[in-house]
């Protein structure tokens, strides 16, 4: 990301009239910290392209255009996923390295086609989880993707949403699946 010679120039458009964005204290420091990790090329770095997906910050008002600090942290977070990549590559060789991406591949597939509306556990009682139809139609389109390579992209899979049902699939269990999605999208590049 390229700063402007302007130090109280802003890196991201902000938010305007009552909508809410990120905190740009909260995006600066982060953004700082995944920047001097990528720069320090450590072997066991502070930031991790997992580390980037799952950041979260805190809304306010005249904060950051949330859709714009979210374009930059997928560029940075596939930026590390490449090193990642490189790094494993070397240490345990293309084929080590594809036949764990292809096993985890499998196991993401065997869960995608399980028989819908059973893929994933439900919430108990009155809770509500995401809607079960939205989950099942999005695991058959990234099965696909994963058993014949039909076009799925990292970005669809990344900004996929649901809404809530009652009674629907659990949110962190499809969130941790659709996480290893990305990991192994970006792993074959």
């Amino acid at each position: 990301m390229t700063r402007s010679s302007d130090p109280t120039a802003s890196p991201f458009p902000r938010a305007t009239g009552r909508d809410q964005g990120y905190d740009p204290k909260a995006v600066d420091a982060f953004l700082a910290r995944a920047r001097e990790s990528f720069e320090q090329d450590a072997a066991v770095p502070e930031v991790t392209a997992a580390g980037v997906r799952a950041i979260a910050f805190p809304l306010v008002r005249r904060g950051y255009r949330t859709e714009a600090v979210d374009a930059a942290l997928a560029r940075v977070e596939d930026a590390f996923a490449a090193r990642e990549r490189e790094r494993a590559l070397s240490a345990v060789g293309t084929g080590e390295w594809i036949d764990r991406t292809r096993a985890r591949a499998q196991e993401i597939l065997d869960r995608l086609t399980r028989e819908p509306r059973h893929r994933f556990d439900r919430v108990r009682g009155l809770g509500y989880g995401y809607r079960i139809d939205e989950v099942d139609l999005v695991a058959d389109k990234i099965a696909a993707y994963l058993a014949s390579g039909t076009p799925v992209t990292v970005e669809q899979v990344r900004t996929v949403a649901f809404r809530m049902q009652r009674r629907g699939y659990r949110e962190a269990q499809v969130d941790a699946v659709l996480d290893a999605v990305v990991d192994v999208m970006l792993a074959v590049g």
